[in-house]
């Protein structure tokens, strides 16, 4: 047999001669040794197969990072100044970080395994001429199955034949309700995984029924083995990722020619080697962001705290700050923005109109029938009941696929009442009259029109309808088929899934809050629909799965970001959209419980599952809710925006004042005759900047920032560089003239190191209440740890020269007028500052 997966994609759509003969299968089953023949041809087909060596790949990308090499290069070199302090404090910032992501990406692993445990172990198997019980590792492509009621279908497989076949399908395609199968062809041209009904599908379960099938795909090639093999695979970078990616780029070039500029330089001016060359690593190592990631930990791990006492557990860091960064968020319907249980919402005479003797009679059909319920029958009886204490059960005419529909006879004083339910068309031919205003009148065709019309709109209007009849009849001892005949058409049960409290508020300020909410779903496009009005969703552009595979990604994009609704769609068809929607620059969310949204959890920027969601939903996911309240949601939003204000507020402070006062250093290295500060000095300085800077992630967030998606903007973090930093060198210069030609430190290299120390200290700390908010400094307060830990830096700057310690690391004590020239240029630097960046903010619309 020579077959490849791509001939046998969609294959329920095939004529099942044609399957037949493709698969070189038939009815009676295959033979032991041509079983043993397939299986050496296609060997035993787990869901997922990984390298021996994937852990090892894992560690080793995770290193691979620009800036981790930049900062472990920083560590080395910190080391060899002997600094063994710093140099370790680095590497454990790195490994710490490494551990971290590391775990995360072992979660995935563990969302595969769970994708195992819905898989049957064994299967019912026609080999030989008889039925085997067969490991599902044994099964091959031909083979025939047989399915009972409560079986885990195998493997995907074609009916062959079916007897009242009910398969729950919810794994796969979201569909809440159990899916009817029969046997026969589909109708012409291309139909999704959710209207397939002539097959089943590895890992959904047969409720009621029996059916014969043969296997199609099995184990990897399966519609759930691409589920298990996306999630296997490593997920697509996310916003976050890839803004420090890019940062740990730039920031290594600008380190790498500021660095062998001044090398260069100080080899031409014949200076020492081994100092020139310590001074230009020295350099390096002040530009380099060493805390930013124990920054990023921090300020992402306060964010965590914060949503788990608002019960959200995060389960990966960085999707904090990525939720803030969320421009799209996708949905599934069920169970997210539904509660996920069908109800019973309306019952309604033929005309429209709420009856309650509707709901009488279908609740005494529920409460009294024998047979296995349905949930419908469950959302039936958690209705409040009506009063029925004096009807006693007298017999039941059961439910058969071929009537679909299910009587029970019950006795009220001396009368005696057969009362059907079941589907709307099924109860119409047994009816003669129906009721009108409380009385029975003939069941024309008018008023057969009448009743259609109502069904139909209850059907559009997203409803699961049943109709429900009712015959006074004769006592006697057995009530059999035939009796279900000249009844009375009652009304309608109309049943749905109802949306979540207060959904409707959440996405609205969700949108107020610059996110778009897209609805992707396995279910029809009417209860979609429906759904959608529900929640106060835009519902007038509904797209199918089959409409989805005739579109490119472009395309899929841009009707997500108009504001489409995708209906009918696969698991792999949700991912695509959310793919597209990357693509083209989106920041994208999803939000899913159910095996089939694994796949979206996995892709998606940041992925958000429910507690009730199925584990592998919750293993997939980097944000579970704790509760079904997702208001939550918002306060995720607004949390992850102020993590990333406050790791942005680090990040701008890095490259601005540290890059002016390294540029500074480099260019006064060309005209003063000594290095224009130790290399240790360099190190102290760097050292107490970042302490300085440790309390920004419990920096107060000024509520203008919280309001809009934040993105990573690499060119505006290099343009405020390049027009911030030199403001400071500015100000370095001005300084540097002051202790040349006011101090005459032109022969007093201590004093000169002593004097550009505190003043460069104190710019690049205090500039930070400038940087810390786009508006105005003093109608933006601080948080007081941040305050007091830059005034407290500043003040061990100021004071450190007139110590024993001072002396030793070769500083002088001062004069108190270099002190006080000092405080004039760092107060008229943060005003000027302050001016530049709010042209600078103005000039990106940021104000």
């Amino acid at each position: 047999m020579k077959k490849g997966k791509k001939s046998l994609e969609g294959f329920w759509n095939e004529p099942l001669p044609d399957l037949l003969r493709l698969l070189q299968a038939t009815p009676a089953g295959l033979t032991s040794d041509e079983a043993k023949r397939r299986l050496r041809l296609h060997g035993p087909k787990s869901l997922v197969r990984e390298s021996r060596f994937a852990t090892l790949f894992s560690i080793f990308r995770l290193f691979a990072n620009p800036l981790v090499i930049m900062l472990l290069v920083a560590s080395g070199v910190s080391l060899g100044l002997g600094d063994p302090l710093g140099g370790s404090i680095i590497i454990a910032i790195v490994l710490l970080s490494i551990l971290l992501n590391f775990f995360m990406e072992f979660q995935a692993r563990h969302a595969v395994e769970e994708i195992q445990k819905q898989v049957a172990t064994t299967a019912a198997v026609l080999r030989d001429g008889r039925e085997q019980e067969l490991p599902i590792a044994a099964l091959v492509p031909g083979d025939i199955v047989r399915l009972n009621a409560g079986d885990l279908v195998p493997a995907d497989a074609r009916l062959l034949d079916v007897k009242d076949l009910h398969v729950r399908e919810s794994a796969l395609t979201g569909e809440s309700l159990p899916v009817e199968k029969a046997a026969a062809d589909l109708s012409a041209g291309k139909h999704g995984i959710a209207d397939a009904r002539n097959s089943v599908f590895l890992g959904t379960a047969v409720q009621t029924g029996i059916g014969t099938a043969v296997i199609v795909c099995t184990g990897r090639d399966t519609c759930l083995g691409e589920i298990a093999q996306r999630l296997a695979m490593r997920p697509p970078e996310t916003e976050f990722a890839r803004g420090i990616r890019h940062f740990g780029i730039m920031i290594t070039y600008v380190t790498m020619l500021l660095v062998l500029f001044v090398l260069l330089v100080n080899l031409i001016l014949h200076r020492p080697v081994l100092e020139s060359f310590l001074f230009s690593v020295a350099l390096a190592v002040g530009m380099t962001p060493e805390l930013m990631p124990m920054i990023i930990t921090v300020t992402l791990a306060q964010g965590a705290r914060r949503m788990t006492k608002k019960k959200v557990l995060v389960k990966q860091l960085a999707a904090i700050e990525d939720f803030g960064s969320v421009e799209i968020l996708c949905s599934d319907k069920t169970g997210t923005l539904t509660e996920g249980e069908i109800v019973l919402d309306r019952h309604v005479d033929a005309q429209g109109k709420e009856d309650e003797n509707v709901l009488r009679l279908i609740y005494l059909n529920s409460y009294f029938q024998a047979g296995i319920k349905s949930p419908l029958d469950d959302a039936i009886l958690k209705y409040e009941r009506p009063k029925i204490g004096e009807y006693v059960k007298v017999d039941e005419i059961p439910f058969d696929f071929n009537r679909k529909r299910l009587s029970v006879i019950v006795r009220h004083g001396d009368e005696h009442l057969l009362v059907t339910k079941g589907e709307a068309q099924s109860v119409f031919a047994i009816c003669n009259t129906v009721t009108i205003d409380g009385s029975p009148q003939p069941f024309d065709d008018s008023r057969r029109a009448q009743a259609a019309e109502i069904f139909q709109k209850l059907s559009s209007d997203g409803y699961r309808t049943l109709g429900v009849a009712v015959l006074r009849v004769e006592k006697q001892d057995v009530y059999n088929l035939p009796a279900e005949h000249d009844m009375t058409l009652a009304g309608f049960g109309a049943f749905l899934d109802p949306p979540k409290e207060g959904i409707a508020s959440v996405l609205e300020v969700l949108k107020q809050n610059g996110i778009s909410v897209v609805i992707m779903t396995g279910d029809n496009q009417y209860v979609t629909q429906k759904v959608a009005r529900d929640v106060g969703l835009a519902a007038d552009r509904i797209l199918t799965g089959n409409q989805v595979d005739t579109m490119d990604d472009a395309a899929l994009a841009y009707q997500a970001e108009n504001g489409a609704i995708f209906a009918r769609v696969s698991p792999e068809q949700k991912n695509r959209v959310i793919l597209a929607l990357k693509a083209r620059g989106h920041v994208v969310g999803y939000i899913g419980d159910g095996i089939n949204d694994a796949p979206s959890l996995h892709t998606a920027d940041v992925g958000i599952s429910v507690v009730n969601g199925v584990d592998v939903a919750k293993d997939a996911a980097k944000i579970i809710l704790l509760e079904k309240d997702l208001a939550v949601l918002n306060e995720g939003v607004i949390e992850g925006r102020r993590s990333f204000a406050n790791i942005m507020k680090y990040i701008i402070m890095g490259t601005s004042s540290n890059f002016g006062n390294m540029f500074s250093m480099a260019a006064a290295s060309l005209f003063l005759p000594f290095l224009p500060m130790l290399p240790t000095q360099i190190l102290l300085n760097n050292f107490l900047y970042d302490i300085s800077q440790i309390s920004i992630p419990s920096d107060n967030v000024d509520s203008a920032l919280l309001h809009r998606p934040k993105r990573w903007q690499i060119g505006f973090i290099r343009q405020f560089m390049t027009i911030i930093g030199p403001i400071s060198s500015v100000y370095d210069f001005l300084t540097f003239g002051v202790l040349l030609w006011v101090f005459h430190a032109s022969t007093h290299a201590p004093l000169f190191h002593t004097g550009w120390f505190v003043e460069s200290l104190a710019t690049q700390t205090l500039v930070v209440f400038v940087i810390r908010t786009a508006g105005n400094p003093l109608k933006s307060r601080p948080s007081w740890p941040l305050l007091t830990g830059v005034l407290a830096v500043v003040t061990i700057a100021a004071v450190l020269p007139y110590t024993p310690l001072g002396s030793l690391l070769g500083f002088t004590p001062p004069p108190l007028s270099l002190l006080g020239v000092i405080a004039f240029l760092a107060v008229t630097y943060l005003l000027l500052v302050q001016v530049v960046k709010t042209w600078f903010y103005r000039r990106h619309a940021l104000l």
